[in-house]
């Protein structure tokens, strides 16, 4: 994963260093390659290889697959190891242990429940199971994590209202959002208005995948008919200037996934990711891996990219990043300890002498989420 730097360019490990959120990551698409092959050689799990090379071409990993249907085909590999308390767990502190490494401080953990009880677990046995290996990693390792739940488009709006169901029995006891994800294209958010209902009754936040696989209608459903308060992906957001401006105007953040875009087809390559656009318009952007595994990325691979592909500054990455604590589903004082302590941290980490930072070691003070 450490490509070396184009010459003149901010080294990856500088970005490294740099406190992050990752505010848009599915559990089920970011476990280790490693845990895949050993957790099926332990409950006899069938795979289409057995090793970590063959596996990794059998799903795609990291390669352009032409669209959102084919890119979701890897979810059907992962889901097989992710029936079991301890496996939820595991792939759970993992997850957060493999983003602690790279000083991601914050991270929103987003999945559906009911794609793990293939084997009779109950609902709530899952999100206590995916909580559990969460806070075990923030003992660990400082990283303070929540959960979205999803509701998936292409199952039925009755399973959604059940998954934000779950979502209402788990606020402030580690959820803190609902979200719609899956298949967008022939599916739209609107067929699943009641458990948006629902949540919003609740006043439970509300993020949705839009603006991906389909127009910026879908975007404009998110947000006029459902109440998201934040857009998952929204590259297809540039097609509406109007809808852009609205979203610019009434703050509401877009979290965005760069290589995935390309991944899936949605964008042709970085170079013409509409992500420089709407931050130079104003628009609270957010970087974040979506799924680390089958995208091959962590968030300081992205947000390296954003400058070597995308031209942006250091000071455009300080300013990205910085939006992703705006953007996180915390309390409002939360988030404003968070924003002093990071916003000291980036202070630190100058554009003119990259090298010499990181010759220092130069990491700023650890946040621990107690502190926050």
């Amino acid at each position: 994963m450490h490509q070396s730097s184009p010459v003149g360019a901010i080294p990856l490990a500088l970005i490294e260093k740099l406190p992050k959120t990752d505010l848009h990551v599915h559990l089920d698409g970011s476990l280790r390659l490693s845990t895949i092959l050993e957790l099926a050689q332990r409950h006899r799990i069938e795979l289409p290889a057995k090793d970590p090379e063959g596996l990794r071409a059998a799903m795609h990993l990291g390669q352009n697959c032409g669209s959102l249907v084919e890119y979701l085909k890897a979810f059907d590999v992962t889901l097989r190891v992710m029936q079991t308390e301890e496996s939820l767990r595991r792939i759970a502190f993992e997850l957060a242990e493999d983003a602690a490494r790279e000083n991601v401080r914050y991270m929103e953990v987003r999945y559906a429940p009911m794609l793990h009880t293939r084997l009779g677990l109950k609902l709530t046995t899952v999100v206590e199971s995916v909580l559990a290996g969460l806070r075990q990693a923030q003992e660990q390792h400082g990283i303070e994590s929540n959960v979205i739940i999803c509701g998936i488009r292409n199952v039925s709006p009755e399973h959604s209202l059940e998954m934000a169901e779950l979502a209402v029995a788990y606020k402030g006891r580690g959820v803190v959002g609902f979200d719609l994800a899956g298949a967008e294209y022939d599916h739209p958010a609107k067929h699943h208005r009641a458990a948006f209902q629902l949540v919003r009754d609740n006043n439970i936040n509300v993020t949705i995948h839009a603006g991906e696989a389909y127009g910026p209608e879908s975007v404009a459903q998110a947000i006029h008919v459902c109440g998201a308060h934040r857009i998952g992906h929204g590259c297809r957001l540039r097609e509406n200037g109007d809808l852009l401006h609205y979203v610019n105007d009434h703050r509401i953040p877009l979290e965005c996934c760069p290589s995935s875009n390309v991944q899936t087809g949605a964008i042709r390559d970085l170079e013409s990711h509409p992500l420089k656009l709407y931050k130079n318009l104003g628009v609270r952007v957010t970087v974040n891996t979506d799924n680390r595994l089958v995208t091959d990325t962590t968030v300081s691979r992205e947000l390296w990219l954003c400058h070597t592909q995308m031209g942006m500054t250091l000071e455009d990455i300080k300013q990205i990043i910085l939006s992703g604590f705006k953007s996180a589903f915390l309390p409002f004082h939360v988030k404003q300890q968070y924003l002093r302590k990071v916003s000291e941290e980036l202070a630190a980490f100058s554009e003119v002498e990259p090298e010499g930072l990181l010759a220092e070691g130069v990491t700023g003070k650890r946040l621990h989420a107690g502190d926050a």
